[in-house]
């Protein structure tokens, strides 16, 4: 599975509008010329003074000739856009008021625009209002600040909004093609039994985005089928999560909990878990926490030679995603390409 091809050739079939909201970035700027060049996606806005971004990308030599440039404080868009978010914030306010919880700083009109004057929430609410399609930061800012901008205007599709990576390994036998959705490693550090269904139907509807087929679940633990005593705390909560995610009747396959080779290996799950309905069929992994997620994609990738891709969120309502501070040109490229594939 090429999966940075299949996803460039997915974006660009697809002509979706992308907006970036650090238009004053380097690599951003950068980024936003090659992904027009390539046809990757049919619209880029850099947010930002057009003036600055301009010196910016004199310095860089970048011709912006095509790109969107926009200042949130300038955009014909503000009066509305300020009026729905203090809507929807005004809403929040009186259903905490109603349910006899305190709310100490009551929101206003005023505290609504200066929120949006923030280039990551004008984004999103470009992304919600359909004004983009799509949106894709962090490469200056913390992950933490792109899922609160997330939360407060795209808005999830669950309680729970978290990550996957997908990972390629060379051994083609392993999930899809030898491509499979890790989730979560990177956003929530300890998710409860209520969480893990959440991801793992978000994981699910990542593996049919990604790698183009139907998702089969395993929910992971250091113990299958109860080998491990439930009294200790990530047996448990997977054990209740399996069957949360039960009651909710998905359209997935999926078993749990797990440990990795029960799950991955055939002749395990037949000896550990016999009759399991995912036996030599699992592309993606839920894992019990970050912990175990972090060190696993990473574990694949330097011990196992594989190709990682991500984090990317998921769980939102609409495409967008987080980027790392280290990221170069390509890394932003290949994550817009991957964000725009997403868009319905």
């Amino acid at each position: 599975m090429d999966f940075v091809k299949d996803m460039k050739a997915k974006a660009a079939s697809m002509k979706k509008r992308l907006v970036l909201p650090e238009g004053l970035e380097p690599r951003t700027i950068a980024a936003a010329r090659r992904i027009l060049d390539e046809g990757l996606a049919s619209e880029v806005t850099l947010l930002g003074a057009p003036s600055e971004v301009q010196k910016v990308a004199a310095e860089q030599k970048v011709d912006l000739k095509g790109i969107v440039l926009l200042d949130p404080a300038e955009a014909p868009q503000l009066a509305a856009y300020t009026a729905d978010y203090y809507e929807t914030k005004h809403k929040h306010d009186e259903s905490k008021k109603a349910a006899g919880k305190p709310v100490p700083h009551p929101y206003t009109p005023e505290s609504a625009k200066a929120e949006l004057l923030d280039p990551m929430h004008f984004g999103g609410m470009m992304v919600h209002k359909g004004d983009a399609d799509a949106m894709v930061a962090g490469a200056l800012a913390p992950t933490a600040k792109m899922i609160k901008a997330g939360l407060n205007t795209v808005g999830t599709t669950s309680k729970t909004a978290s990550s996957c990576f997908v990972m390629v390994c060379q051994d083609k036998s392993w999930g899809c093609d030898g491509a499979l959705i890790f989730s979560d490693c990177a956003v929530i550090p300890d998710p409860t039994a209520e969480q893990l269904p959440d991801i793992a139907a978000s994981a699910a509807q990542s593996c049919r985005e990604f790698l183009g087929t139907e998702p089969v679940v395993a929910l992971l633990s250091f113990s299958t089928k109860g080998s491990a005593d439930s009294k200790f705390a990530d047996v448990g909560k997977v054990q209740q999560a399996v069957e949360l995610l039960k009651a909710r009747k998905p359209d997935f396959l999926f078993d749990g909990e797990l440990q990795a080779d029960a799950a991955l290996v055939p002749s395990v799950t037949q000896k550990k878990a016999p009759g399991s309905p995912i036996t030599g069929k699992v592309n993606t992994l839920v894992f019990p926490n970050l912990a175990a997620g972090n060190i696993g994609y990473k574990l694949v990738q330097r011990l196992g030679n594989a190709e990682a891709f991500g984090p990317f969120l998921q769980g939102f309502k609409k495409p967008i995603s987080d980027l790392s501070r280290g990221a170069s040109v390509e890394d932003i490229v290949v994550t817009c390409a991957v964000t725009l594939a997403r868009c319905q």
